[in-house]
């Protein structure tokens, strides 16, 4: 069990819901993002998606594509990023956190010293959005070595699923194995769509929470823990991808900011999930 899966058991017990936010990587600067990643710890964040920037990131909308290439021009690579997250692992930080990437970054990295990388940095996951079901095996193999040759397997990272609302018969075997949590993207596009939700959200998400053995999130769109409140009881958990960045943008990257929304979105939405 790695820091994933222990923090959202740990929720479980305690009959919260998780509430995860992405960020990023390199921005406002290095510095600036590994402050960044303590407050959101200090914050009560859940679990930290961390975007290693991309040239064509497909899943992302105008927001996040705009991060992206900031960080890009600030010449912000994977090899960095993986040696800030070790100097945040080196100086306590222990909260989970989340690669979100595109796979040609992998491929060019080579997969196997990828996900070796990722153990001595101590990253607990991928997210990858251009990667289909069919074709994880060569990702999910290092996986697998890694986790033999480890010692500690909880320090393995672990490949996040992605469902949506036209994967239907695919759901069981998409998550059939899969570990950590699942992600519903809930809408069809790309982030930042401001809670517009597929018209059919209720039956999607019922589907996926009757099928999945893992905790079940809902990301894309999402801005406040209001604009879930219909389907917080269908949902283990919350992803804001978006909004938290503008937020950041706008705010030049204050880690007040960050800690005030985290705060009050993780209140606000385990207040419901009890009145619920």
């Amino acid at each position: 069990m790695n820091r994933i899966e222990a923090r959202l058991q740990n929720l479980k017990q305690k009959n919260e819901k998780a509430f995860i936010t992405y960020i990023t990587a390199g921005l406002p600067d290095m510095a600036g993002m590994r402050e960044l990643v303590k407050s959101c710890e200090a914050a009560g964040l859940d679990i930290l998606e961390l975007g290693i920037p991309f040239s064509d990131p497909i899943a992302d909308g105008p927001v996040i594509q705009a991060a992206s290439y900031k960080a890009i021009r600030q010449k912000v690579s994977a090899a960095a990023v993986l040696a800030e997250v070790q100097t945040l692992r080196s100086e306590g930080v222990n909260l989970p956190i989340v690669f979100m990437m595109y796979y040609n970054t992998i491929l060019h990295y080579g997969v196997k010293n990828f996900v070796d990388s990722c153990i001595r940095a101590g990253v607990d996951g991928f997210i990858i959005p251009d990667l289909p079901y069919e074709e994880q095996g060569e990702i999910k193999e290092a996986i697998a070595a890694a986790e033999s040759e480890t010692e500690d397997a909880c320090r393995v990272p672990i490949l996040i699923q992605l469902v949506s609302p036209v994967s239907k018969e695919r759901i069981p075997m998409l998550l059939n194995g899969a570990r950590g949590f699942v992600y519903c993207v809930s809408s069809m596009g790309v982030t930042g769509q401001d809670a517009k939700f597929h018209r059919e959200i209720d039956a999607y998400l019922s589907e996926v929470k009757e099928i999945s053995k893992i905790p079940v999130m809902m990301g894309f769109g999402v801005r406040t823990a209001k604009d879930v409140a219909s389907v917080k009881h269908k949902i283990d958990g919350v992803i804001v991808g978006s909004h938290f960045i503008r937020l950041l943008e706008e705010s030049g990257y204050s880690t007040d900011t960050a800690m005030k929304y985290i705060t009050e979105f993780k209140s606000e939405l385990n207040r419901e999930s009890e009145e619920l």
